[in-house]
């Protein structure tokens, strides 16, 4: 996916992962591509939220809590951004990849 903005990507990333299948998510990046955070469906109702940035941590969260942790996530990681990308991933192996600085 190209750039969007920051308003309307908790819901884009809420949609995308409802279409997800088991092991693969979505990751949110900075412009830059230096933080973000990525979202693996586990199964149907659990989700692996991985930050990295300010602050690196890794959260097994439910469905329920999903929308409300990625708010405060990307208000503590994206604080000044207006936009951000949006992926697809496949899986976790995927994660470890280099990404192309700016």
């Amino acid at each position: 996916m190209a750039l969007v903005n920051i308003d309307s990507a908790l819901l884009k990333v809420c949609r995308a992962l409802k279409k997800c299948e088991q092991g693969k998510g979505v990751e949110v990046l900075s412009y830059k591509r230096n933080r973000g955070v990525s979202i693996i469906r586990q199964d149907e109702s659990t989700y692996l939220v991985k930050e990295r940035g300010y602050e690196n941590l890794e959260l097994d969260v439910s469905h329920r809590q999903l929308k409300k942790i990625l708010q405060s996530i990307m208000k503590r990681e994206f604080p000044r951004s207006r936009k951000v990308r949006i992926y697809t991933i496949s899986g976790e192996e995927q994660l470890n990849r280099p990404l192309k600085k700016l």
